[in-house]
Formats: structure tokens, C-alpha cells, sequence
């Protein structure tokens, strides 16, 4: 199946229009991407570029196994799709030479050949995209390290893009210095910022049933369910089959996750239930939650009714399917699970990273006495009894 990008003005916003032939599960797929609209004019599927980028598209096109050809995005022509009130055509715009078209589309097979995963291989595309169209007909071998720097502080400026996002795009860059040689970018000067250390959010046991319990819908109470008793990825959540699934030994095997590892995770005996329901009611075929023509799930809809029930459970923290794994390995601590234990449960490569939950688990912090509380008890017993006794003497 194969979808073709282009880019197009409605109205002041730029646009994204997705062109496809006559294909009724391609049209389902495409319809059940978050933020997708359908354009009468342009006979064509569409999301706008300040809500869904370039590189989510493409990620979320190839989660579903979908041949994108994004070439009019970056041929030497802007795709003339939008016209003037007055009915006049909008003139068209030089933007990236056939030389740097075509070394992006190397670019994009080199990082499927290194078998890095769809989103990775979008989001590094749409940085190195916009690198070579910021240095607009610079040829390729003397783009330098000074031109990555603008680059750098043009769109940190400019699209205001997080630590997060810095950190790709010198990653994006580095890998691309690599892939071209024959540029004069030297990857070892391409420098990473540090990366923020916030501490997770996680939600209360209350909290997490109250959740439960408020969301209705059958399948979205299983998802939600399963991402907090498993303490899975919503990636992970979303790739599941039916045969990863062995319910008399209560394991979950997942398959394919972060870097490529596979692990087995314990299922809770209290959700043997409600999987055998959801089982029956719903009766997947390949994935165990399913779109409602098949197919994988989508990670927006999860959010969507995820973000839904918290209104309802009148829960006001900002709470993402990732805040469920947080929560999950927080409690495990909390009730004295070994750390090594839990670092297996999670997947993580490094205990480092795993340790991060020392410093949320709140269940020893608790047992602290605070000196405010220890100095309020040695007060001497007649002072104590004042009727008038407060904390600051000149009040």
C-alpha cells in the first residue's frame, strides 16, 4: 500500500494533504490517524502541520506497514494545491536541488538498512529535511559544521523545540556527517545537550483504580489495565498478538521492544478476568487490540480515551500512557521489590535508569520525621499546653 505526501496552504496553515488510489482498508487506516481531515477540494486526506508534523505522519503511515513517498515534499517544486481568494494560483517556491533530494532519499535507506525503527527513521529524515532545505543552494560538500550551528539556533528560535528535540537533531546530523562524507560536517564536533533529569510522574494506587473504574468502554478499560498491571510501553501495548498470551502461567511475552529485546512480564491475577472478557467479546484476530476494521490500534486513541477518563476520575495531573508504566514500577518498589527485579520487568539496558524511581517511591520518605515536628514535641510540657501557642511568636 502505498500513500503519497504533499504540502499545501488552507487558509494561512500549512498543511499535509495524503494522496492515496481507491483502497477501502488504506482509507480506513488513514482515517483513524488523530487529527486527520478530508479536503473536497483537494480530494484528499490532510493534517496540519502545527498539530501533526512531517515526522509523526510519516511514523504513524509506517506503524502501519505503508509505503510513504514523501518526494513532492522535498522535489525542486512546492506542490501548487492552494489558491488566492481571488481564484489565482499560489506561485510556486524553489525548495531543496535534485542533488539534495535525491541524497536525502539515500539518506532515509541508509537508516533502514541500519534497521532503526520507523519513528526514529521519520524523525531523523524530517531534521535532516529541514537542514538541507535551511541551507538553501549551498552544494552539498561545503556544508560545515558552521552551517549545522545556524541551523541549531535558527530552529531552536525559531520552532522553539525542546532539549529533547535538540538532542535529535544532532543526532539526526551525526549520523548523517556519517553517511556523507563527502560534506565537510565533522560528527565528533556535533555536541549533544545534557540531558534533563525530571523525575516521573506517577499516579497514587487510588488514583490508578479510580481511573479503571471510570473508564466504561471494555476494550479501553483493558488497555489501560494492561499498561499499568505489565508496566508496558504504549508501543508495546499496541504490537501485541494474541499468541503472546499464556494465561495459565500469567505471562505476557513481549516481542520486538525498545532496542529490539524481547522479555516476559507477569500478568495479574486480578486481570485473568477481564482479558477472558475482552476476549470473547471482542474475539482479535492478529493484534489483541484491534482498530475497529482491524488492523493495529492507533497510540493517539489511546490517549484520546485515556486523557477522557481522567476528566471523569477528576484526576488533574497530565497523565500519558507512559505515566501508567511510572506508576507501575513506583508501586513495585514501594512495596519492596527488588531493584534489579523491576529493572527486568521494565526492559531497561542499564540500572541507572531504573534507579530514577528511587527518588519518587515516597512509602520510606513517609517514615522521616520532619525537625519541625520533632521540635513541636520537645517543647516543655507546661509551654505546651498554652492555649495560644503558635509557630511564629509575633503573631
Amino acid at each position: 500500500m502505498k500513500v503519497i505526501l504533499f504540502r499545501f496552504t488552507d487558509y494561512g496553515s500549512s498543511c499535509l494533504g495524503i494522496r492515496f488510489g481507491y483502497n477501502e482498508r488504506l482509507n480506513e487506516i488513514v482515517k483513524s490517524i488523530p487529527h486527520t481531515n478530508y479536503s473536497r477540494t483537494y480530494r484528499a486526506y490532510y493534517v496540519r502541520e502545527d498539530i501533526c508534523s512531517f515526522g509523526q505522519l510519516y511514523a504513524a503511515l509506517r506503524g502501519f506497514n505503508v509505503y510513504v513517498d514523501y518526494s513532492e515534499l522535498s522535489g525542486t517544486k512546492k506542490a501548487v494545491l492552494s489558491k488566492r481568494r481571488s481564484g489565482k494560483p499560489l506561485k510556486t517556491k524553489t525548495i531543496l536541488p535534485n542533488a539534495k533530494i535525491d541524497l536525502l532519499q539515500r539518506y532515509t535507506r541508509y537508516l533502514e538498512g541500519m534497521r532503526y525503527s520507523d519513528s526514529t527513521i521519520g524523525v531523523y529524515g524530517h531534521f535532516t529535511f529541514e537542514f538541507l532545505k535551511h541551507s538553501g543552494q549551498k552544494p552539498i560538500e561545503l556544508l560545515n559544521n558552521e552551517d549545522v550551528r545556524h541551523y541549531i539556533e535558527w530552529a531552536i528560535k525559531t520552532k522553539n523545540y525542546s532539549i529533547s528535540s535538540h538532542r535529535q537533531i544532532t543526532g539526526a546530523l551525526k549520523h548523517f556527517a556519517f553517511f556523507c562524507p563527502e560534506c565537510a560536517i565533522d560528527p565528533t564536533q556535533l555536541q549533544r545537550p545534557r540531558k534533563s533529569r525530571k523525575l516521573p510522574l506517577v499516579l497514587s494506587e487510588a488514583e490508578v483504580i479510580d481511573l479503571l473504574r471510570c473508564t466504561r468502554n471494555l476494550k479501553h478499560r483493558t488497555a489501560l489495565a494492561l499498561l499499568y498491571s505489565s508496566g508496558l510501553r504504549v508501543s508495546e501495548l499496541l504490537n501485541l498478538t494474541i499468541d503472546c498470551f499464556d494465561l495459565d502461567r500469567r505471562q505476557l511475552r513481549v516481542h520486538g521492544a525498545k532496542n529490539r529485546k524481547d522479555r516476559v512480564v507477569i500478568l495479574a491475577e486480578s486481570i485473568l478476568p477481564l482479558l477472558h472478557n475482552y476476549m470473547l467479546s471482542y474475539r482479535p484476530l492478529h493484534y489483541f487490540i484491534e482498530g475497529q476494521n482491524g488492523g493495529r490500534y492507533s497510540a493517539g486513541s489511546i490517549r484520546h480515551f485515556l486523557n477522557r477518563s481522567c476528566e471523569i476520575a477528576k484526576i488533574r495531573k497530565r497523565v500519558t500512557p507512559h505515566t501508567l508504566r511510572h506508576s507501575y514500577a513506583t508501586h513495585l518498589l514501594e512495596q519492596g521489590t527488588d531493584l534489579r527485579y523491576i529493572q527486568e520487568l521494565l526492559g531497561h539496558s542499564s540500572p541507572e535508569t531504573t534507579m530514577i524511581y528511587t527518588h519518587v517511591a515516597t512509602k520510606n520518605l513517609l517514615d522521616i520525621r520532619s525537625p519541625l515536628d520533632t521540635a513541636l514535641l520537645n517543647i516543655p510540657h507546661g509551654v505546651k499546653d498554652t492555649p495560644n501557642l503558635l509557630l511564629s511568636r509575633k503573631l
